[in-house]
């Protein structure tokens, strides 16, 4: 088989496995087997890029970072519903069609809780997609759209032009999964998926809308050229067949049937993948929608049917503080068990003392409780004619509860924090941070082993990994002493990096790599910045006040102090490499973009740092000059616009020489 002929094989193979698994909920194809087929692909594309077809499967993770989203005009308006709110004004709509289309059936399905979209293909391959937007105009977000693989790039037996509506969501997994590593990373936690599916969906990098693994649905056909169809649902048959993940629906016809399918979709929202904020029902005959006809804002012929936030009261029984990786004390109402849209509530959200404080939470308060956004459960009010005595106001540790740390308002005094910088609760992201490839760069430390590790009670602070053993870690690797060794290599190798990476690997606020190389060129050492007074750190370029506390008050802690003393002993580099001598670029900015050949852009980076200047990532008005390699983009013509000198690597090369 020649290479032609096998790319075309791989990619029928994965196209297939693709819609079984994302669209049907029925693998057949094993994931290694699937993973080895990818492989092969890429390898094939790779040497043949002429035959690398644009709806490649291993297209589907992301192509290049956007500089913004262009408008997109819908040929069809994305026209919103009109909302109804009870079953009395339900029934008022069924009859006012029937008024005019007295043998009106209806389709009934669940209205997901995402983002509307509009997808167009032209001759059975997918063009473009759209977010709604105002209905006439919205956002081309094609790039972010190829990320989702329930989204067929090709069509059998399509129309010349064809143009579907779906509605984009983050499964409940992929949104648990997204808060977690949002926790891990120190970053708010999204309220609930919709916000999650729309802030994915709008990200101006495709790599990272493709990590959020969102999903869609499919419930109507804009245009399809050439087609006729007599009835939704023949029409969503019709897409079915081509293999479109089509939203679920039931054709009914009373009044009575209606009503029982919109509270059964309801009672059962909790066995969906997706979440759900209503019912929608719409006329099943295409004809009879065109009589109905629309208004300015609404189709005549459907509505949507808002759930009700479900409210209860309960007691809160305690409150217990959670300590996350990033040291945030959390505060959780413990309730007495109350059932809340299909699942059982032991627990809520309080969010912080500030919240606490504001709607005055006790222990032992009968309180109204819902789930925000269908999700996180959450204390509305306190009903005090039932506040039992002897209760007093909560207030949040002075100490951690983990640990033993004194704990510290953020900067903008929502949160607290532990300050300790070996608090268990904190340990795993710490060690992460400690040895990612900015800081420590210990090659071979991924967050399994790492979390291996902690298990086994052989590291319990970053200053550990330097005692371990070939004895301690062989048993985390099934091929044993190999994978062992390596990684002890690593870590020895370690000890030897500038303290410009030690500095950033503390995990001292606000303190990140750029800042730990400056630290590390003005005190020259470790020592010389644990000595360091506010006085002079604020001196220093690109410390403020905030920066200079921060470093200041790590510094002063006890866990720290023994963390650097562990680290002293073990012998890590406390000295820096760092040291300018020719600030020949002092004052100037650098933008490097495109592909480098003769060093990479950390290198780079790096060169420029020693010689006083700085390394950005985004042209501005400031830079002083951009360094363009192989394949330069936006960077490069937004450079020409501004004016801003651009050199060429070889140009570059003999300005640092």
């Amino acid at each position: 088989m020649n290479p032609k002929e096998r790319i075309e094989e791989l990619t029928k193979i994965l196209t297939e496995a693709n819609y079984r698994y994302y669209v049907l909920d029925d693998p057949k194809l094993a994931d290694f087997e699937y993973d080895r087929f990818l492989r092969e692909l890429e390898e094939l594309e790779a040497v043949h890029p002429e035959l690398a077809s644009m709806d490649s499967p291993t297209k589907r993770v992301g192509g290049e970072a956007l500089s913004q989203f262009e408008k997109v005009e819908h040929p069809v308006p994305l026209m919103s519903l009109q909302d109804v709110f009870s079953m009395e004004e339900l029934n008022a709509f069924v009859e006012k069609v029937r008024e005019s289309e007295p043998e009106a059936e209806f389709s009934v399905e669940p209205k997901i809780d995402g983002l509307s979209v509009a997808l167009e293909y032209v001759d059975g391959r997918f063009l473009r997609g759209a977010t709604r937007g105002d209905g006439s105009v919205g956002e081309d977000v094609t790039e972010n759209l190829k990320t989702i693989r329930a989204i067929p790039m090709t069509l059998e037996n399509a129309p010349s032009r064809l143009i579907v509506r779906g509605e984009v969501f983050m499964p409940k997994k992929s949104f648990e999964k997204l808060n977690a590593h949002q926790e891990q990373e120190g970053k708010p936690l999204f309220a609930n998926p919709r916000n999650a599916a729309a802030g994915s969906l709008r990200q101006l990098d495709p790599k990272i809308a493709a990590k959020r693994g969102l999903d869609i649905y499919i419930f109507n056909i804009q245009l399809a050229e050439g087609v006729d169809f007599t009835s939704h649902s023949q029409s969503l048959e019709y897409l079915r067949d081509r293999k479109f993940k089509v939203i679920p629906h039931k054709k009914l016809q009373t009044v009575d049937q209606i009503d029982a399918e919109v509270l059964s979709i309801n009672d059962h929202r909790e066995q969906l993948s997706c979440d759900i904020d209503g019912a929608v029902i719409k006329v099943e005959d295409l004809r009879q929608r065109e009589r109905l006809g629309t208004t300015a804002k609404f189709p005549r012929w459907a509505a949507a049917y808002k759930y009700p936030p479900e409210i209860k009261p309960t007691v809160v029984e305690d409150i217990v503080v959670q300590v996350g990786r990033t040291g945030v004390l959390t505060p959780k109402a413990v309730v007495r068990p109350v059932r809340l849209a299909g699942t059982t509530v032991t627990n809520a959200t309080l969010h912080n003392q500030d919240f606490i404080t504001q709607r005055d939470i006790r222990i032992g308060d009968t309180v109204l409780i819902r789930k925000a956004g269908e999700i996180i459960p959450e204390i509305l009010e306190v009903d005090l004619s039932k506040r039992p005595e002897g209760t007093w106001a909560y207030h949040l540790p002075e100490r951690c509860p983990v640990c033993g740390a004194k704990t510290e308002k953020d900067e903008d005094g929502a949160f607290l924090r532990c300050t300790g910088a070996e608090c268990p609760a904190q340990l795993s992201r710490n060690i992460a941070h400690f040895v990612s490839r900015d800081a420590m760069d210990i090659d071979g430390l991924g967050s399994a082993i790492v979390d291996g590790l902690i298990e086994k009670g052989l590291v319990k602070s970053p200053a550990d990994i330097y005692y371990l053993t070939l004895d301690d870690v062989r048993s985390l690797w099934k091929s044993g002493s190999t994978a062992a060794k390596k990684l002890l290599a690593s870590i020895e190798n370690s000890k030897q990096q500038d303290v410009s990476r030690l500095i950033y690997a503390l995990g001292i606020r606000q303190v990140g790599a750029k800042t730990g190389k400056v630290l590390a060129s003005a005190f020259g050492s470790l020592d010389a910045l644990m000595e360091a007074d506010l006085e002079t750190l604020t001196q220093i370029p690109d410390v403020g006040g905030i920066t200079a506390e921060n470093i200041r008050r790590w510094f002063s802690q006890e866990q720290s102090r023994h963390l650097v003393e562990r680290l002293r002993q073990a012998g890590v580099n406390f000295e820096s490499k760092r040291v300018i001598t020719d600030a020949r670029f002092s004052g100037m900015t650098f933008v490097l973009t495109g592909a480098l050949s003769k060093f990479t852009r950390e290198e780079a980076a790096e060169k420029i740092e020693l010689l006083g200047g700085k390394a950005s990532g985004s042209v501005s008005k400031k830079t002083s000059y951009v360094v363009v390699g192989e394949n330069a983009g936006s960077k490069e013509r937004k450079a020409r616009e501004l004016g801003i000198p651009i050199l060429t690597e070889d140009e570059f090369l003999e300005m640092i020489q």
